[in-house]
């Protein structure tokens, strides 16, 4: 195992004096890659148990802005920027994963996952030696944004999808659209706020 281990250690070395610029970007994306999956899956967690625990009362309570009433496939729904419908099942009874109970889940766990993300991106993936507090800021900032423009297109797909299935397959599929869109946009996002060489 070590031999393999100092093989491809050699290799990359090699690889990396021969091209510097290359190397720095592969290092970059894989490290970028990891942390990003490591959050995904933290994100994941608090989506698909959070609700459940934040109980039904929060569930069935509407929080939504702006509303815009549409009717796609079928399905009669309102689309929002901000909060989530309530779900119903068949019988018209209040259902876990939509509502005031979602949003806090949803805006919950990407926080604290931004909160687990920011110092690894810094520190290990980018190397910056910027001023800490300025890029959080920016971070922060981004966040925002970002988390907008998931949620407005999350509220287009996930009304429709909770009519066909399962709650934790949406879950699924909130967590990995919203992680792949952050991650694309991310990575530029940290190219720029996490200037790497000496701190300034």
């Amino acid at each position: 195992m070590s031999e393999t281990k100092e093989k491809w250690i050699h290799i990359w070395n090699d690889f990396e004096i021969k091209h510097p610029k290359a190397a720095k970007w592969i290092y970059q994306i894989f490290y970028f890659f990891v942390f990003s999956m490591m959050v995904t899956v933290f994100q994941y967690l608090v989506f698909t148990f959070m609700p459940g625990i934040l109980g039904i009362e929060l569930a069935g309570r509407e929080f939504m802005w702006p509303e815009k009433e549409m009717h796609i496939l079928g399905v009669d729904f309102t689309w929002s920027l901000l909060g989530y419908n309530v779900l119903y099942d068949a019988g018209g009874a209040v259902m876990i994963g939509g509502g005031l109970g979602y949003f806090i889940s949803y805006e919950t766990g990407s926080f604290l996952a931004q909160c687990i993300n920011f110092p690894l991106q810094r520190n290990v993936t980018f190397k910056s030696k910027g001023n800490p507090v300025y890029q959080a800021m920016w971070y922060f900032i981004a966040w925002i944004v970002i988390s907008l423009i998931c949620n407005g297109f999350n509220n287009l797909w996930m009304p429709i999808a909770s009519a066909y299935v399962p709650p934790a397959v949406y879950n699924l599929l909130v967590t990995f659209i919203t992680g792949g869109v952050s991650m694309i946009i991310f990575f530029f996002v940290f190219k720029i706020i996490f200037p790497e060489g000496k701190a300034e």
